[in-house]
């Protein structure tokens, strides 16, 4: 890892829930936290926990030197789509293994609340 650049991957221990445009897309008890330095919290859920039936894959990909190549799915909710609002590492690098397989959402494409907080 490049120095000074930390991650950081815990239970959430909380209860997450992702909603877009009124409509529920996750919720969860298991979710899972990525600190990550320079960037704000990430919630990490299991794909049992994420209705993925509005999921359509992407051919999007990114690559991150500290998780690895992530993949993306678009949701199609409320009659619209929106791109590439989720992805996931289905296989991370070693110091990112807790996340594997989970899914996030961009949290400022949707509404994410933690326990219900926003």
């Amino acid at each position: 890892m490049a120095s000074g650049h930390k991650i950081t991957i815990i239970p959430a221990d909380r209860h997450v829930e992702v909603f877009l445009g009124g409509e529920k897309l996750a919720s969860s008890d298991r979710a899972v936290v990525l600190a990550e330095t320079g960037l704000p919290d990430r919630y990490y859920l299991p794909a049992q926990d994420v209705r993925t039936d509005l999921l359509r894959p992407t051919s999007t990909t990114s690559t991150c030197p500290f998780k690895g190549a992530a993949t993306y799915w678009s949701v199609e909710a409320g009659g619209e789509v929106h791109e590439d609002l989720v992805w996931s590492y289905k296989s991370p690098i070693p110091q990112a293994k807790e996340i594997e397989g989970l899914m996030c959402f961009y949290p400022d494409r949707v509404t994410l609340t933690v326990d219900g907080e926003r």
